[in-house]
């Protein structure tokens, strides 16, 4: 008979090994019906923990990691204090660690979590085909913010709060249509980007086709691979790429505020006007937008509601009562200087 392990517990019960461990440990904030429910579990099955079982014990520990997928991304870091203010609510501190989108997110949270004495880690940002593996690497409660997850899988086994990238870049698409625009760019991702970048393009060319507007390769723009994505930098690069084709672009959808900020100055730099000669419109919603000259119109994420869900969440796992939850919030387009109506 194979022997029976703190998994099959946990699997069982439907909760994280880490729960299970704290419930064996008599961990004082472990929810007291999870608790009873998988001690009772254990005497059933005659479990006897190891003492690489016991070691999981963390009641001591108060932190809780953020690991957030995209160095340097100001979306991402108008979050962290956020963060800090709602996991502060609750008696949590965190620590930061930023990587780079070569890194793999499960390697680096067990890494962190062998080294730091951590009761839960949320997620933010990148891409991940099965979220469920992180199971078998990461041994602490966990929850997912804005990390896009494979279409395929519709219910996964893990909380997540994120916003509908391709349903969002759909609405700020088509809202350039419904104002005329018809020869209408996009500032994507890395060509390969299998993450937020494919989401968002998925949504600009099915904004184009519900409006009877063919998609055109000369009109999407990808960032050069030896430039760091969604910046400034990539965002003037793709622009001058773009209008070095000379394709009549009336209007220009960046994926990214920063990128959009590198396709003002791109812009200029063609002795263009926006929104006179190109309408901009970018994504995230980050404070900048509304000092540009013309202010930017954007496509804002809830960050604080995201904020919050998402350390809500990780409060129900770390207390044993999760229900993998997926949140999915609306964006809101706010509406500023740098788009005109073409014709007008």
């Amino acid at each position: 008979m194979e022997t029976f392990t703190i998994r099959d517990i946990a699997r069982i019960c439907k909760v994280s090994t880490s729960t299970v461990s704290r419930a064996i440990n008599n961990d004082p904030g472990i929810n007291q019906k999870t608790k009873e429910r998988v001690l009772r579990v254990v005497k059933e099955f005659h479990f006897v923990p190891n003492n690489s079982a016991r070691n999981l014990k963390r009641v001591d520990s108060n932190t809780v990691a953020l690991i957030s997928k995209g160095i340097g991304n100001s979306f991402f870091q108008s979050m962290y204090p956020l963060f800090e203010i709602e996991l502060l609510k609750h008696g949590f501190q965190f620590i930061l660690s930023e990587i780079g989108n070569d890194r793999d997110s499960g390697r680096a949270a067990a890494e962190i979590a062998k080294e730091r004495r951590l009761k839960g880690i949320i997620f933010l940002g990148g891409m991940m085909e099965q979220p469920e593996i992180l199971i078998n690497q990461v041994d602490v409660p966990y929850v997912l913010c804005t990390v896009a997850v494979n279409a395929d899988h519709e219910r996964y086994g893990c909380s997540s709060v994120a916003i509908d990238d391709e349903k969002e870049s759909f609405r700020i698409v088509d809202y350039l249509c419904k104002r005329g625009h018809k020869r209408i760019a996009i500032i994507s991702g890395y060509k390969d980007d299998n993450a937020v970048g494919m989401l968002r393009i998925k949504g600009y060319e099915e904004a184009l086709k519900d409006n009877g507007i063919e998609v055109c390769d000369d009109l999407i723009g990808y960032m050069p691979t030896n430039i760091p994505d969604y910046t400034i930098e990539s965002g003037y690069a793709v622009m001058k790429e773009l209008l070095s084709r000379n394709n009549g672009i009336t209007a220009v959808f960046a994926t990214s505020d920063l990128t959009a900020f590198g396709a003002y100055r791109a812009i200029a730099e063609a002795g263009l006007k926006i929104p006179d000669d190109i309408s901009v419109v970018g994504f995230d919603g980050i404070d900048m937008t509304r000092y540009m000259v013309p202010s930017l119109t954007t496509v804002r994420q809830p960050r604080e509601n995201m904020v919050k869900a998402s350390v809500d969440l990780l409060m129900k796992e770390i207390e044993g009562e999760s229900d993998t939850s997926q949140l999915v919030y609306d964006a809101e387009i706010i509406e500023r200087e740098s788009v005109r109506t073409a014709g007008d």
